[in-house]
């Protein structure tokens, strides 16, 4: 069974990325005293149908990233998949396929899972460990404690940020946003209400029908952008390095997500925006 997501854009993703792993794994070749994890936590069933075409499916990062056996391959593979139907599919086909990789299929939550492998990093005895992060969630799903936790840890991570499809959707025209979806953006975010607020919405003063002097709040311009721009300052205060957000829109030219990745490695870094720079073109 494919996961019903996907579109030009997804295809883009996941060139990205795949692009990224095999440089990655090409300067990881001589350095053998380094073991090399792949996290992926939101690995999915292996495969994505394209805008609903049965027809038209695209190999999903998992299998892509177990697909590379040169010029070396990770110690460990660890996918994350919270729906169960997907674990277990994904879990048949690493299995079938892929017999002589040393691959763990966990159904558990991408947020508890990212707790784990920091508390494994951070154990002294593991410094050894340099871990490739994947985090691709459909939504919002992703809290800011768990990224918070990868502080100063040798990780990699390139994570999919919902700017257009979440955040934007979630700020109301009059700033007056329901408890609910401010909880949402406070976990997501890791900033407070009124931080929020001011920086997504500017006070302008106007008279009311009735002479009367008021003052209302109005949401910024291009806020899938400014969204982009805290996402990334926010990252920066995990990672010492953060590239260029990739910008990803569906066949409206509507913003979708931005992809970014983030590591305490300058030249990683540098890497991830020679990739990304020429999709800007």
């Amino acid at each position: 069974m494919a996961n019903q997501f996907g579109g030009k854009w997804t295809k883009d993703k996941i060139e990205t990325f795949v692009k990224y792993t095999k440089a990655y794994l090409e300067i990881m070749k001589d350095r053998p005293y380094f073991s090399l994890i792949y996290f992926d936590g939101f690995a999915g069933s292996g495969a994505i149908m394209q805008d609903g075409n049965d027809y038209d499916l695209l190999e999903g990062v998992a299998k892509q990233v177990l697909d590379i056996d040169q010029p070396r391959i990770f110690d460990i593979y660890y996918f994350v998949e919270k729906d169960q139907n997907n674990q277990t599919t994904l879990e048949a086909m690493v299995k079938s396929q892929y017999p002589n990789r040393n691959a763990f299929v966990v159904c558990n939550d991408c947020n508890n899972r990212l707790l784990t492998m920091a508390q494994f990093l951070n154990r002294p005895q593991n410094k050894k460990y340099k871990v490739l992060a994947f985090i691709d969630p459909y939504g919002m799903q992703v809290k800011w404690s768990s990224l918070e936790a990868l502080k100063d840890l040798s990780i990699d991570m390139w994570i999919l940020v919902p700017t257009g499809l979440g955040v934007t959707r979630l700020l109301k025209n009059n700033g007056e946003i329901e408890d609910s979806l401010m909880e949402r953006l406070k976990t997501f975010l890791g900033l407070g209400s009124e931080e929020i607020k001011n920086y997504f919405y500017k006070s302008v003063s106007t008279t009311n029908l009735f002479g009367e002097d008021e003052t209302l709040l109005v949401k910024e311009r291009r806020i899938a952008q400014k969204a982009a721009e805290l996402y990334r300052e926010r990252l920066n205060s995990i990672f010492k390095h953060v590239s260029k957000p990739l910008q990803m829109t569906n066949s409206k030219g509507s913003i979708m997500y931005h992809f970014l990745m983030c590591s305490n490695n300058r030249v990683a870094a540098k890497i991830a925006n020679d990739i990304v720079t020429p999709k800007f073109r």
